[in-house]
């Protein structure tokens, strides 16, 4: 029986899931199928914190889904993505000035 570290998906602020026993590959797909129904859903714009190991098919689906992915505050396993849906716009702010 092989020995697995449980990990936490992160679902949304505050809310996480595990699933004891079961392996990593499982956990990504969980991680993967919650992203696929959020872009599915249309959801315009959303943030997720994800694990590194799903970088390479997370970019892949939002592409193919019509997301841009900007990658934010992270560290070596985990890093916080945003999702918008669309092309990247730049996000345009009024700036005050004192002087």
């Amino acid at each position: 029986m092989g020995h697995y570290i449980m990990r936490h998906i992160h679902l949304d602020d505050g809310l996480r899931l595990r699933f004891p026993g079961r392996s990593e590959e499982f956990d990504q797909g969980v991680e993967i199928g919650m992203l696929a129904v959020l872009m599915d859903q249309g959801e315009r714009e959303f943030t997720r914190w994800i694990s590194r190991a799903n970088m390479d098919q997370v970019r892949a689906i939002a592409r193919q889904l019509d997301y841009h992915v900007v990658e934010g505050n992270g560290d070596d396993e985990w890093v916080s993505l945003s999702f918008r849906q669309g092309s990247a716009k730049p996000a345009l702010r009024l700036v005050h000035s004192i002087g």
